[in-house]
């Protein structure tokens, strides 16, 4: 039986490397279409795709830690790859926009409330699991009586 697309163990970095990826494809699409003059993209485009993309990994790699062995080691490695992500999106923006984050308006506070998100995210979901795998052990044969 093939198994889901969200079944499947995939590492953080694994998950941070192909965010990366798709998010430099993003980037440079704007920066050409803007120098072929196809399509007029705003100065700050490249750092609005930089943090779409970490909330789309933030929220993917709390989907896909609900099915890590190793919820510690998940939940480090997730750390490590959003920020090496995050490093790694702030410095392609800036080279394709010219922008340093504190030149960009408002997005140096997005980063933060983004990073802040997914570290909330991610602890949730692992709380969650946490609940849900201590219920599945407790034995439910009758509720109890209460006086």
């Amino acid at each position: 039986m093939p198994l889901s697309f969200f079944d499947k163990k995939i590492h953080p970095i694994r998950q941070a490397a192909a965010v990366f990826v798709f998010a430099l494809i993003f980037m440079a699409g704007g920066w050409l279409l803007q120098n072929f003059e196809i399509f007029e993209t705003d100065k700050l485009f490249s750092w609005a795709i930089a943090t779409g993309f970490l909330l789309l990994f933030g929220i993917l790699n709390s989907v896909f830690s609900l099915t890590a062995e190793n919820r510690l080691k998940y939940w480090r490695d997730s750390i490590y790859s959003y920020f090496g992500l995050a490093v790694a999106n702030g410095l392609a923006a800036w080279a394709i926009s010219g922008l340093k984050v504190n030149e960009a308006g408002s997005y140096k506070f997005i980063y933060v409330v983004v990073t802040v998100g997914f570290i909330v995210f991610i602890s949730m979901v692992n709380a969650m699991r946490t609940i849900v795998e201590f219920a599945q052990k407790e034995e439910w044969n009758e509720p109890r009586n209460r006086k």
